[in-house]
């Protein structure tokens, strides 16, 4: 799950790109709904829900194998490869976390973020373990692990070096970022979660965590890559870097 992130905030010369009104609305909706709603107390940072769905989702999913029985190779790996997810991201949170995620939010607002969207992400674990879905994958299984296991890491690493470039970048250089892991790439941060929770997703073989993704990405993940480019669009030099560069993959201008 990510923030919005913007890139930098320095001096400008040009007029922003406006934000399209339906992704403005949406993106107001989403803030409102995940930090907002409810008024009242605000508690809790989004980082603290966040980093405690995290931590919990390799005992969770422990738990389901132990309540389950099922110690088949495909729950063992699934655990392996959500469960470690999760650890990664505490580590790089106490690396380098994301300032999107430090505002504080209501109770209604944090309960919002954990049970409207981090716990779905917890139903692909239950769907495999408990043996709802009983996948028939395209491939042998162990070319299918092999595929599914490759895509997590190299998401993983995507993500990591991505959000470690923009964050240890606009401590000393505010701006554009138009080289390293941006420079083909504007959005290689969401890039990369999406390759990971793709990857979950082609693991457990089920229209369910599909319909989820779809839902997420195009409804959080999409919003706030559109409105990071609004804001880029004021800085020196985006035109050119805009053109030289893809939005998240080749086909993807």
């Amino acid at each position: 799950m990510r923030g919005d992130e913007s890139v930098g905030i320095a001096a400008t010369t040009s007029s922003p790109r406006p934000m399209p009104a339906w992704a403005d609305a949406v993106r107001r909706a989403s803030n409102y709904l995940m930090a907002d709603i409810g008024g009242g107390p605000r508690p809790w940072k989004l980082a603290w829900v966040i980093d405690f769905q995290k931590a919990g989702t390799f005992p969770f999913l422990g738990l389901l194998i132990a309540w389950y029985g099922n110690t088949s190779a495909a729950a063992w790996i699934y655990l392996a490869m959500h469960g470690g997810y999760g650890m990664v991201w505490l580590i790089k949170d106490l690396a380098f976390s994301d300032p999107a995620w430090q505002r504080r939010a209501t109770i209604l607002g944090g309960l919002n973020v954990f049970f409207g969207v981090l716990v779905w992400y917890w139903s692909f674990g239950w769907l495999l373990i408990s043996g709802t879905s009983r996948p028939t994958y395209p491939l042998p299984d162990y070319a299918w692990f092999c595929f599914c296991i490759s895509l997590c890491l190299v998401g993983t690493a995507i993500m990591i070096a991505a959000d470690a470039q923009k964050y240890f970048t606009l401590r000393l250089r505010p701006g554009l970022i138009t080289d390293g892991m941006y420079r083909y790439i504007r959005h290689p941060n969401y890039l990369g979660e999406m390759m990971i929770y793709g990857s979950f997703a082609l693991m457990v073989w089920h229209w369910l965590p599909f319909v989820v993704l779809a839902v997420i990405w195009g409804g959080v993940f999409a919003v706030n890559m559109i409105a990071k480019e609004a804001s880029l669009s004021r800085h020196p030099g985006w035109a050119e870097y805009r053109r030289q560069s893809w939005w998240l993959l080749p086909l993807l201008l």
